[in-house]
């Protein structure tokens, strides 16, 4: 397998790993000027539109009606399933009635519900995309087409296809001066923060080994049984599309990629190939696409590694949380989850109480409600403010060493994105009446990763419009 380099030395890691990515400080006092429309209007109410009404949605939603600072309103949802919506509504109206003004002309239900709940907002407003992933570049591109600001959820891409489309879709965004916030939230955690500007300046030395783990029963729908009878395998990949690698990159793409993210994160870098085991250990009747568990192993270019491990087993020892290792010392960089980090020095490898130097001494504020505040900020401010570019790398070398542990393979980051498999095209074009991008096989199961066997892409597939 190749062995070349990613772009995404050092340098360049630092460019894009702020918590507002620096990929936009070039963008030019004349171009941020020349479109005003991004900016907030002159009310200083900001309105959002939620698109995507499940539960992260809803809590997105939340999140960015308690911002400080200035009124915020909810103006218009949309969905592809009522139901959702419905039940979305009713929930954020009961806990913020003051700031929701969506009125039945403003919920839409369909796959184009998103462009009219885009064009129902104005000057300094936020489209939400708490979709599934695999639609993020075909409403990223209706958003850059309106010039209205976005917050997407992770992962923003699956695929290598979709990568490059994003990276070059959001070349568009900066030339807007769009603000743009994607939902790695771990970036703006104030404890996670302060570890990483002291692994920068060198407390634990150099870092040579990064372990990140989360291992716990089952999460989400990543285990998915037969559609209810009278549903389409569209509709049911959608409304479980945690299961299936074209809607979501599957579980390591949906739930693995905070760990990973903030693994590389800690090292200043992106790595350059992975590779990675996993299996499908007790599945039962389930027919989605995951392995129960993943090991993946990250090469950087200096060599270091990162051991990534997740598991979806019930009964085990469960670990949720990012170790650090360096020539001087090591790091509890997250424990207990996404919140609170915890983070914590120590001048030995044992990370024990008497070898603590340092931890982070303050109450942590939720890192979900401070990327919203710091979104908004921007947005008010009129200061640069885009994550795109790093949403995106995160999310590629995620999905490269899900495709290591589902092709058995080595894999390399550039060989992953410029891997020519997409999982979904024309999802632009997708309506209810589509076929689902996902088909079953003559024995009625979705076809599965075959590590060793189906080595060129991650299952056999055969897409049709």
């Amino acid at each position: 397998m190749s062995k070349n380099n990613t772009s995404s030395n050092r340098r360049e890691f630092l460019k894009t790993s702020g918590l507002i990515a620096a990929s936009t400080t070039a963008i030019s006092t004349s171009a941020a000027a020349a479109k005003s429309s991004v900016h907030v209007a002159e009310n200083n109410t900001v309105n959002i539109a939620l698109i995507g009404c499940g539960g992260r949605g809803t809590g997105a939603a939340m999140n960015a009606l308690s911002v400080q600072g200035g009124p915020v309103k909810r103006v218009a949802m949309a969905d592809a399933f009522k139901d959702r919506l419905d039940t979305s509504y009713q929930s954020i109206n009961t806990q913020k009635p003051d700031q929701v003004d969506v009125t039945e002309d403003r919920k839409f239900i369909g796959f184009d519900a998103y462009k009219k709940a885009i064009d129902s907002l104005g000057n300094g407003d936020i489209a939400i995309f708490t979709t599934p992933p695999a639609f993020r570049w075909v409403q990223f591109s209706y958003a850059i087409e309106k010039g209205v600001n976005v917050f997407m959820e992770k992962p923003v891409t699956v695929d290598g296809p979709t990568s490059k489309r994003m990276f070059a879709l959001n070349e568009k965004a900066k030339a807007k001066n769009m603000k743009v916030g994607v939902g790695l939230m771990c970036r703006h955690c104030k404890s996670r923060q302060a570890a990483e500007e002291k692994f920068r300046n060198g407390d634990i030395g150099d870092i040579l080994l990064i372990r990140a783990y989360r291992m716990a029963g089952p999460t989400g729908y990543a285990a998915v049984e037969n559609a209810p009878a009278g549903m389409s395998d569209l509709e049911w990949q959608i409304r479980r599309f945690h299961g299936f690698l074209w809607a979501s990159g599957g579980a390591v793409s949906d739930f693995l990629i905070h760990n990973i993210d903030e693994g590389c994160w800690a090292k200043g870098d992106w790595p350059v190939k992975a590779i990675a085991t996993g299996g499908r250990h007790y599945r039962g009747k389930k027919i989605d696409q995951n392995f129960d568990s993943y090991s993946i192993e990250y090469t950087f270019g200096d060599g270091t590694k990162m051991m990534v491990d997740g598991r979806t087993i019930p009964g085990c020892k469960n670990e949720f949380a990012t170790f650090v290792h360096g020539t001087k010392g090591s790091s509890i960089f997250s424990s207990a989850g996404h919140i609170p980090a915890k983070s914590r020095i120590f001048s030995g490898q044992n990370m024990v109480k008497d070898e603590m130097v340092w931890k982070f001494g303050e109450n942590e504020p939720n890192p979900y409600q401070v990327e919203w505040q710091d979104l908004i900020d921007a947005i008010r401010n009129d200061t640069p403010y885009n994550e795109v570019d790093r949403g995106v790398k995160s999310s590629l070398v995620t999905s490269m060493g899900r495709m290591a542990a589902h092709t058995g393979q080595e894999v390399s980051y550039d060989q992953f994105l410029n891997c020519e498999h997409e999982f979904a095209p024309n999802l632009d074009k997708l309506t209810m009446k589509s076929k689902a991008p996902l088909q079953k096989e003559e024995n009625g199961k979705y076809p599965v990763p075959l590590p060793g066997l189906c080595v060129d892409s991650e299952y056999e597939f055969d897409f049709e419009d």
